[in-house]
């Protein structure tokens, strides 16, 4: 079978990243992190290779320089049972430079772009009503952090 891997590529600070996401979200986990030697001018000592998991999930890192930032093409998404999940994950992933983004997205003090989604928002935007659907998904568009009490209200009608 063929595995395929997220690979994120960052500036100069993937170590620091990769402890951050491993202790943030469970069932992660730093495989191996391998750095580059000495010799090599300005890199060494930061990540040539890394091998981690987050939530079960195999990812590969490495330290290689400004030329390619991480954009909103690629993100990350994580499904939330509840508004004190996603609140944590969105204050522990805004902190110390991060910035919030609409309809749920946000970026990391890295740049990597995530998508912070409660299951209630997705059971709403596919509910059997598409007037309920449509008032769920209209809220959805003027927040930043999902808030699914507002989104229930507005499901409602209220």
């Amino acid at each position: 079978m063929t595995d395929v891997t997220p690979f994120l590529w960052f500036d100069n600070d993937a170590e620091a990243a990769i402890a951050f996401y491993t202790t943030l979200i469970p069932e992660s986990e730093i495989v191996s992190i391998g750095t580059y030697p000495d010799e090599v001018p300005g890199m060494g000592g930061k990540v040539m290779h890394a091998h981690f998991r987050l939530g079960g999930r195999d990812f590969q890192a490495m330290d290689a320089g400004p030329q390619f930032p991480f954009t909103e093409a690629i993100s990350l998404y994580v499904s939330c049972a509840d508004q004190s999940e996603v609140d944590r994950y969105w204050d522990a992933l805004t902190a110390d430079g991060g910035q919030e983004q609409p309809c749920g997205w946000l970026k990391d003090r890295w740049g990597l772009s995530w998508q912070i989604v409660p299951e209630r928002l997705i059971e709403l935007l596919r509910d059997p009503d598409p007037e309920r659907s449509h008032r769920a998904a209209e809220a959805m568009f003027t927040m930043t952090k999902i808030d699914i009490a507002a989104l229930e209200r507005a499901a409602d009608g209220g």
